[in-house]
């Protein structure tokens, strides 16, 4: 019997298995494009969404939580790595963001003031002769001056500069962390003036000084460096640069970071570049008057009184004295901060707070008396200290 031949089968010729390797190798692509298309969607939507929520103006706060603790109503309060402390003439606590107490230090003080760097603090009391350095665990070091204290400065390393009051020839002396001392150095109104303010670099080793000298009814300036390194061993004094200014009172000096420094004039400012001998650098006129000063290690910022004296600015330049951003706002503010890429001002129950780039992020109020206001995790968050609180605040429209 002759078997019938199938129409519908048909014999496979060779395998190709070139373009079945093209063919796999074609979905492949298609699929890492499709994903990254999605991804790259993703990305778009959540940064977009981030943008908007944070470059909203908002007028109202909303508490989120609220640790209270009964304290004195003579409390500080400073922002101070991961925690908060509370200072007052009794001592000195540090919190973490819930209000809760990680250590406590007790001392008497008539009038505590504070000086923050990257790894340590200081506390001293102002016109007392007492002052004691801190790092996140406690205690570090103390020091009793023999002289009133004026102003201090404190390094990363706890070495402590300070301004004594001596009648006419005031003293400043340097500090090791644990209160021996380093360096003295006399001042004389005849010679170099009386120093107004002061810094200490972040190592310790550099220190900016203000002086403030008359001369037959006209005032003049001067901003002194001193090197405690090699570069000042061999100078009179360790003073390893110095510059006057005819007619200005510069109130201010401060470090930026290593390298950069800034001295501030009642109508400029003053950049320093240099680590163990700072020079001068660029001057940039401020032909407003100036209300508050504040800086971060990359922003010189002022509160300016506008020029119709009708309301005020916000004002920011960069480390090369390039104005970066101005912003005119409404209200007196007492406490002007800088955090990250945020200005806070407040006083009493009133806040206002600008961006890097100019975005009005919050005026209004904050329904208590605050006594610091800093960022908070997560998005418009902030922690509002008051005499017995520390709330945590979210903005609202």
């Amino acid at each position: 019997m002759t078997q019938k031949k199938n129409p519908y089968l048909k014999l496979a010729g060779p395998v190709d298995l070139e373009k079945i390797k093209q063919s796999a190798k074609r979905h492949r692509k298609d699929a890492v494009k499709r994903w990254s298309i999605a991804v790259l969607l993703i990305i778009m939507i959540v940064s977009g969404s981030y943008l908007l929520v944070k470059n909203r103006s908002y007028t109202s706060v909303r508490k989120a939580a609220s640790y209270e603790e009964e304290t004195s109503d003579t409390n500080r309060y400073a922002q101070f790595g991961d925690g908060i402390v509370r200072y007052s003439r009794d001592g000195i606590v540090y919190l973490n963001r819930k209000n809760e107490e990680q250590w406590i230090q007790p001392c008497q003080m008539k009038n505590p003031v504070i000086d923050v760097n990257e790894e340590t603090f200081a506390v001293g009391d102002s016109g007392g002769n007492s002052i004691l350095v801190f790092t996140e665990k406690g205690l570090k070091g103390e020091m009793e001056t023999t002289l009133p204290i004026e102003k201090m400065s404190v390094s990363s390393q706890g070495i402590v500069s300070a301004i004594l009051k001596n009648e006419g020839s005031p003293m400043i002396v340097t500090y090791d962390a644990t209160g021996n001392i380093l360096v003295e150095h006399q001042a004389t109104l005849n010679s170099t003036g009386y120093p107004l303010a002061l810094d200490l670099s972040r190592d310790g080793m550099t220190l900016a000084v203000s002086y403030l000298s008359t001369k037959d009814g006209a005032v003049k300036s001067r901003v002194a460096y001193y090197n405690f390194g090699e570069e000042g061993k061999s100078r009179t004094d360790y003073e390893v640069s110095m510059e006057e200014y005819d007619g200005s009172i510069i109130p201010e000096v401060y470090f930026m970071d290593d390298t950069t420094s800034v001295a501030v004039s009642d109508s400029s400012f003053i950049i320093y570049e240099g680590k163990e001998i700072p020079q001068k650098k660029k001057e940039v006129e401020i032909n407003q008057e100036i209300k508050s000063v504040f800086h971060t290690d990359k922003y010189i910022g002022f509160v300016l009184l506008n020029k119709d004296k009708s309301g005020y600015e916000a004002r920011l330049y960069n480390k090369s004295g390039k104005q970066v951003m101005n912003k005119a706002f409404a209200g007196e503010y007492s406490s002007v901060r800088m955090h990250e890429d945020e200005i806070i001002m407040f006083e009493g129950t009133k806040c206002c707070i600008i961006t890097k780039n100019g975005i009005m992020r919050f005026k209004g109020d904050l329904q208590t008396n605050a006594l610091e206001v800093i960022p908070a995790r997560g998005i418009n968050r902030y922690l509002v200290m008051s005499a017995d609180e520390l709330r945590v605040v979210y903005l609202v429209k």
